[in-house]
């Protein structure tokens, strides 16, 4: 039996369960990576009675990362797209979150999985010690399972997102950040969020993980 599963999910789960405080938000934060792609023939445009058509020739412009970071209890939701995906972008990601997006928070309940990048150490790694500290004071990571990211209530907004906005050819980093700018402007004034059911108690129905 996998305790530390158990342990994991059931904190994540509680979190979910809280009602919702401002001074103490719960935030779900994840990335994928993204592959640019631009049109060789212009599409021909759609007409009555027919769709849009593109010819089946593109060109590759390279890849980029979107990090998003989703607060189920305030139906609010950011995205951000950077060249690459290391460990200092994840340190900014941080410091913004912390600075920018709750400046009020006293701790952010941070939910994100096990990716390498995840450490507390990056934002070491990428500031001065005393900022570092300065930002992790306001943060309290809480990690999904291993394997089991499907916890993240994230996950669901990047599926809404590569389904709504990012399944088609964005050749620019400027094309791209356009559209997710304006997918998530009409997202977060549309209240969107996440009618989470999994609970502690259901979950514990579950005679697999939690044998007799």
């Amino acid at each position: 039996m996998d305790w530390e599963f158990v342990a994991r999910m059931e904190d994540i789960l509680d979190l979910y369960a809280e009602a919702h405080d401002p001074l103490y938000p719960v935030v779900c934060f994840d990335e994928r990576p993204y592959q640019l792609v631009s049109q060789i023939v212009e599409p021909i445009p759609a007409e009555p009675g027919r769709r849009q058509r593109y010819d089946y020739h593109d060109k590759r412009e390279g890849t980029c990362n979107l990090f998003i970071t989703f607060c189920p209890s305030q139906a609010w939701r950011h995205i951000t797209v950077t060249r690459q995906r290391t460990k200092t972008d994840f340190a900014h990601q941080m410091r913004a979150l912390v600075d920018v997006y709750f400046p009020k928070a006293l701790q952010i309940r941070l939910v994100l999985d096990n990716l390498n990048i995840h450490v507390a150490s990056a934002l070491y790694e990428t500031f001065q010690a005393a900022e570092a500290r300065r930002i992790l004071r306001r943060l309290a990571f809480h990690y999904t399972p291993i394997h089991a990211s499907w916890l993240n209530m994230v996950e669901l907004e990047l599926a809404v997102v590569s389904r709504q906005c990012l399944d088609r050819r964005l050749g620019s980093l400027t094309q791209l950040r356009r559209e997710i700018w304006m997918w998530e402007a009409e997202r977060n004034d549309q209240q969107a969020t996440v009618d989470w059911r999994f609970t502690c108690e259901k979950a514990r129905l579950n005679t697999r993980l939690y044998p007799a």
